[in-house]
């Protein structure tokens, strides 16, 4: 059963006040899903995955309905569709997630401007400054979470605490279309019977080393001598695990978070060899990147690819520019000479991917001149018409194929 399916739901259904609760984590439930059902409410209560109907894809995002036969996203399509055959699959629409993802974080600002994005669906927010206005942390998450869903059809969970790892963790416990307040007093109370995977950084294998100790809760962690941890985990990750057994986490709320890269990617139904196809692709994923780079009003300093071969080798080559970047063909012209470089061979190709890293804000990094102002003039102008008509009214012409469907790449990958 999978993990995310709501089955383990706890809420806070009476008020809950306490001052020290001001960190808030706010996060969409099912996202990606419950955009594409704004469009087919007809589907509304039905197992639906969002992603690509192919034996090559993976699974975007997935209603409740199918998590509750084991479908999580990022998981293969095909194993997805076996587990729940009946599934609806709709394509994914990326403009539209970055629409509402917008309009969310707004309403999160005008609660307060101590909001850290940490992705497209999730947030953090610092409401101490907001209680004289709006009352406790409780008020506050059931007046955001109501807010939320009436200016968009869209439901969240929210998760208070004293910390962000235990605001996070709270939200997390509260899907769907919850909310739990952890009070600071509470907070060992909250942590401790949970199973020491909870703990930000255990993963598969360090799960299994600390199983193997007879460490299977955060409490069984948390009173663990730190000589044993130190000699199963290191010295960092034995003292940062211990402290956050105990709720301690004294990393503030950071307003103007930024993604660390953006890119795009895709998989193809069948490996393609053909250099001057794969050149096209990566003239499309660029230009996409691009377009993002711009919207969000940054640069990017490092282009990198990915490349998944036919025997799902998987390689990155990275380049960093002298200038920082928004332009999709100065991207694709580096990433064009990654892949020359990279697949001399001409070996089948699965997968690839173009990004951008290193990213800035400061446009005066561009320098006195700009020898791209051409190109810049012409992807300022497309952005214009994009605005007006939609994505795709207007692209380089070397696109005028049949175009390759893509899945967006976040900061954080």
């Amino acid at each position: 059963m999978s993990k995310q399916d709501g089955s383990s739901r706890e809420v806070s259904a009476d008020r809950v006040d306490d001052p020290a609760a001001h960190v808030m984590h706010v996060d969409m439930d099912a996202f990606f899903a419950s955009v594409e059902l704004l469009e087919r409410p007809d589907l509304v209560g039905k197992p639906v995955i969002v992603g690509h109907r192919s034996q090559r894809s993976v699974v975007t995002a997935a209603t409740y309905e199918a998590r509750r036969y084991g479908v999580n996203s990022a998981m293969p399509m095909a194993v997805a569709l076996r587990r729940c055959p009946h599934a609806i699959v709709l394509e994914p629409h990326f403009d539209r997630y970055a629409y509402y993802s917008k309009r969310v974080m707004q309403i999160l600002g005008d609660i307060t401007p101590h909001v850290e994005q940490l992705s497209v669906d999730e947030a953090f927010l610092d409401v101490a400054g907001a209680r004289r206005l709006m009352g406790d942390s409780w008020t506050i998450g059931t007046r955001l979470r109501e807010r939320v869903y009436s200016e968009t059809g869209l439901r969240c969970s929210a998760g208070a605490a004293a910390t962000k790892f235990v605001a996070k963790l709270a939200s997390s416990r509260a899907k769907p279309d919850g909310l739990l307040v952890v009070p600071a007093a509470g907070t060992v109370d909250f942590l401790h019977p949970l199973p020491v995977s909870a703990l930000w950084g255990v993963g598969g294998k360090s799960e299994e080393v600390l199983v193997r100790l007879g460490l299977r809760t955060v409490g069984d962690l948390a009173h663990a001598p730190l000589d044993m941890l130190r000699r199963a985990i290191g010295e960092a990750g034995a003292q940062r695990l211990h402290d956050l057994s105990w709720g301690r986490d004294p990393r503030p709320v950071t307003p103007g978070h930024e993604e660390k890269s953006i890119g795009h990617e895709t998989t193809f139904e069948t490996d393609r060899t053909d250099p001057a196809e794969l050149h096209r692709v990566l003239l499309q994923l660029a230009d996409a990147v691009g377009q993002r780079l711009r919207r969000a009003g940054v640069m990017g300093r490092t282009v990198s690819i990915k490349l998944r071969f036919d025997d799902f080798t998987t390689i990155t080559r990275s380049r960093t520019l002298a200038e920082p970047t928004d332009l999709g063909r100065r991207l694709y012209e580096e990433a064009r000479s990654l892949y020359d470089q990279a697949n001399t061979s001409r070996r089948p190709v699965r997968l690839i991917g173009v990004r951008a890293e290193q990213l800035t804000g400061d446009v005066a990094a561009l320098g006195l001149w700009d020898d791209d102002e051409d190109w810049r003039e012409a992807e300022q102008t497309v952005d214009a018409i994009a605005e007006r008509f939609g994505a795709g009214a207007v692209r380089p012409a070397a696109l005028l194929k049949p175009v390759i469907k893509r899945r967006v790449g976040h900061g954080d990958d």
